[in-house]
């Protein structure tokens, strides 16, 4: 990537391979490259060499209307800022996405992902009504509306005082060993480190060290 006059590596030489259901955690110093590397997976970047390889499907050499489609059927992505639409009220943020590809039943979905996490009576508030515990709770229902078998986490806890923050990283871990979903969580927290399955550190760049806690999953996912 250009930086003025001199080209910018973000990420070099990273290999890694992401197994089915496994739950990892990304740490590492800002500037480290943690977030680009969630962006590669999700195919909202692209990286300058390699590839990177989802279910069986090398993402590098699709089109923007193909990664829009895997995005849709595959992966949910929960941000720091929650990015919430303020317009529409808890239960409407989550049932859009499910309008907009055709699913089932969607309204039916939207109140049992409001359930799921224990925000049945807050459905009809707009964003700015609700705490931001609240609305990052909304935000991974909404991640969860496609049923994705991918999750990716940008620091969710990040905004969220620590009550707030471990109730929101209990949801996302239950919702990985209730469903099998794979998580990939960008955290700065020791505490969300030390629940993962494996812990992954990055610095300038480059992978320093990989600790695998449980190696019972199938390969999911491929970065190259």
């Amino acid at each position: 990537m250009p930086s003025g006059d001199e080209a910018l590596t973000i990420l070099n030489s990273v290999d890694l391979e992401i197994p089915d259901g496994q739950f990892v955690a990304i740490i590492g110093p800002s500037g480290s490259g943690k977030s680009t590397l969630l962006g590669l997976i999700a195919g909202l970047d692209s990286p300058n060499s390699g590839r990177i390889v989802i279910d069986g499907e090398t993402i590098t050499e699709m089109s923007e209307d193909e990664l829009a489609q895997l995005r849709g059927r595959k992966i949910g992505f929960v941000f720091q800022a929650f990015h919430l639409i303020p317009s529409l009220t808890a239960f409407e943020n989550i049932l859009v996405p499910m309008e907009m590809t055709g699913i089932a039943d969607a309204e039916q979905r939207s109140r049992q992902l409001l359930e799921d996490v224990g925000l049945t009576a807050r459905a009809h508030h707009y964003p700015s009504q609700l705490s931001g515990g609240e609305q990052q709770r909304v935000a991974i229902a909404r991640a969860f509306a496609n049923s994705p078998s991918i999750l990716l986490a940008d620091e969710p806890t990040g905004n969220l005082d620590s009550k707030n923050g471990q109730h929101v990283f209990e949801l996302l871990v239950e919702m990985n060993r209730s469903r099998g979903t794979t998580l990939v969580l960008v955290t700065h927290e020791k505490e969300l480190t030390e629940a993962s399955d494996r812990c992954i550190s990055l610095r300038d760049g480059r992978v320093v060290s990989d600790e695998d806690h449980h190696k019972d999953t199938k390969a999911r996912s491929v970065l190259t």
